[in-house]
């Protein structure tokens, strides 16, 4: 452990100023690839976390994305900077970047959600903004631009989003939070900035964030393709703030992916958008039947399209599925 925290400020150090505010391109083939991690659950000192450094030693080097992002709950134990140190120390030595959005346990360490932001915005490589933004609830409601091949201009987008902690009408409403109407009218004044300037075509996007959406779920009743598995109730709000239709009648949302639910890994096409869970990533220090592994995300220029899959640790690769083309029902894929 002290030879991570060593190899950190180390790291920190020589590479500070030429790492910040990356800017993403597709590549010469036209994909960008983005690896989510959701639910790594580190807590500093434990033996348990190292298997998730393990699982992103693995994953980097096989798959080598373009950019990572922690879909929350990324610390759960006290000091939470020597466990992050922990759990970015493979992206950083790799010079990899990364976002982040807060679950709902990442504020209950021994940082307030303003200290939690200072210190990750200083690190190498983040991709983020966890700053908070006037009149807009939640910690981190920002976009990363992907930017076409030769850079003139933006050509993918990617949402990352607060989607808060807990109930605030508690006794009333029991449960976890919601997107708060602020928030939501951030996402369409944001949506429609950058429809109006690509000539009012929507552009390509997916959105990350940590609870899911109560539209997941659909996902028992959903007739149409689905991939992965269901094995608990989805742990989504009680009540329904509205961010789904937002997204639908904006349009750009190709979709959304989230963590919460340790043992669910599933995606399905629900109204043209496609809800998927993260893979579980963390390890024993928190309840889990799954082998932890990972998501990967990879964008395709000027289309409105992705592939995705997941990779477990260990270097085995599961549900590979392409959207939309894969979720298209007909008479010979119908599912009952």
């Amino acid at each position: 452990m002290k030879r991570i925290t060593l190899l950190l400020s180390c790291l920190f150090a020589i590479t500070f100023m030429q790492a910040k505010n990356p800017i993403f391109k597709f590549n010469n083939n036209g994909k960008f690839k983005i690896m989510q991690l959701t639910d790594t659950h580190i807590v500093w000192g434990s033996p348990n976390s190292l298997e998730t450094v393990e699982l992103l030693n693995q994953v980097l080097d096989v798959e080598k994305p373009d950019l990572v992002i922690f879909t929350g709950d990324v610390v759960t134990g006290k000091p939470y900077r020597e466990g992050l140190e922990m759990v970015i120390e493979p992206v950083l030595s790799r010079k990899i970047p990364w976002a982040l959005v807060y679950g709902n346990h990442d504020f209950e360490q021994d940082l307030t959600y303003e200290q939690l932001g200072e210190l990750i915005s200083k690190y190498p490589y983040f991709a983020g903004n966890l700053k908070k933004q006037k009149n807009v609830s939640g910690y981190g409601n920002y976009v990363i631009e992907v930017k076409s091949q030769n850079g003139a201009a933006t050509a993918a987008l990617l949402y990352c989003m607060d989607s808060n902690n807990y109930s605030t009408l508690r006794p009333v409403v029991e449960g976890y939070g919601w997107f708060a109407f602020d928030q939501i009218a951030w996402y369409r004044r944001t949506s429609e900035k950058y429809t109006k300037k690509n000539g009012g075509k929507p552009l390509p996007a997916l959105a990350f964030f940590h609870i899911p959406l109560l539209e997941y779920r659909a996902f028992e009743s959903c007739n149409g393709i689905k991939a992965g598995e269901k094995r608990e109730k989805e742990c989504a709000p009680e009540v329904n703030s509205g961010m789904f239709l937002s997204m639908l009648e904006k349009g750009d949302v190709m979709g959304t992916f989230v963590g919460h639910d340790h043992i669910n890994d599933y995606i399905f096409d629900y109204y043209g958008i496609a809800l998927a869970y993260g893979r579980f990533s963390g390890s024993k220090n928190t309840y889990t039947e799954l082998k932890n592994g990972c998501r990967l995300i990879e964008l395709s220029e000027n289309e409105r399209t992705f592939r995705t899959w997941l990779r477990l640790n260990g270097e085995t690769t599961m549900l590979e599925v392409t959207y939309p083309q894969d979720f298209i029902v007909t008479p010979e894929n119908k599912q009952e």
